[in-house]
């Protein structure tokens, strides 16, 4: 029971990626470049996909959409961690830990159901190439990218509106690089087990439905690969096929141990690194992953170049 007089916490203290003054500067440093790529790599995909016509179709469609999840994720939690590494002890309000955590709930959900889409997508174009103009119509695509979207938004509404049960009092200190959903159930004066429980069963059926339809997908595509003739475009289909495998399993492990994992034992360091992954590391890499194999992808740049 919480005393009427104890004063409630309204702000907290992140304590970033670690305490060692001398790791300050180099860090910063590095987020800072990564964070800059990035942003170039994501919006100057989408840019090219504006700009080429010829790559106004559905996959276009859909990548350009995953940049724009990705640039808005790591936005979302980077450039606040990059003040904090310098100012060490800046506070950041309840509220706006709950819009933190609620841009990023939203962009990561977005990415689970684009990359959903992103594979079935690659299913239709690889195992029924003729149906592939009739059924990834663009009225089709623009539907699937709305809805990704609009479960992106709703779904973090629930958290944060659970979040409102909480009190915070005593403790205000965050062990973690942004306001992170479990690292406020830690410090919370009460019990968070209704918002631990909603937490786990949205993460388990949201990433266990959209991991394995993305691996049905693909396991279909690369039968499909497997059994084509000439060598040279399989063994290039089966690599690019393999990079994308190697994107998703990145993103859904880390988030998997994060989210879905029983959660006695946890360790702080080790939720740092899972989260860095699927926060800054994995938005780094997709467009370069989803693109630089791609002809059509280099060949706008050259133009642009150009």
């Amino acid at each position: 029971m919480i005393e009427t007089n104890e004063t409630m916490v309204t702000e907290f203290v992140l304590k970033g990626l670690t305490d060692c003054p001398g790791l300050q500067v180099p860090l910063f440093l590095l987020f800072l470049l990564i964070y800059v790529i990035t942003m170039v790599g994501n919006l100057g995909l989408l840019f090219l996909i504006w700009k080429d016509p010829h790559l106004h179709t559905p996959m276009y469609l859909f990548l350009g959409s995953l940049a724009f999840a990705d640039a808005c994720s790591s936005s979302s939690v980077t450039p606040r961690m990059l003040v904090n590494i310098l100012n060490k002890g800046q506070m950041i309000s309840l509220s706006e830990c709950m819009a933190q955590y609620y841009f990023f709930g939203s962009s990561a959900t977005t990415e689970c159901f684009l990359l959903v889409v992103m594979a079935y997508d690659r299913y239709v174009a690889i195992c029924n190439p003729l149906l592939y103009p009739v059924v990834m119509s663009n009225r089709l695509s623009t539907w699937l990218i709305s809805m990704s979207y609009a479960i992106g938004f709703l779904h973090p509404v629930v958290h944060v509106g659970l979040l409102f049960r909480l009190t915070f009092c005593r403790y205000n200190i965050l062990h973690h690089f942004y306001c992170e959903i479990l690292s406020l159930f830690t410090i919370s004066c009460t019990d968070p087990s209704v918002n631990a429980l909603v937490v786990f069963i949205f993460a388990a059926f949201i990433q266990a439905f959209t991991f394995m339809t993305i691996i049905v997908s693909y396991t279909r595509v690369l039968y499909a690969i497997l059994k084509k003739k000439f060598e040279k475009g399989r063994s290039k289909a089966f690599s690019t096929c393999c990079a994308h495998l190697l994107s998703v399993s990145l993103f859904y492990g880390t988030l998997f141990f994060m989210y879905v994992r029983p959660g006695s034992g946890r360790d702080k360091y080790q939720d740092k690194m899972y989260s860095l992954f699927y926060t800054i590391i994995i938005p780094l890499l997709n467009p370069f992953i989803y693109s630089l194999r791609n002809k059509e992808v280099l060949g706008a740049l050259r133009k642009v170049i150009k």
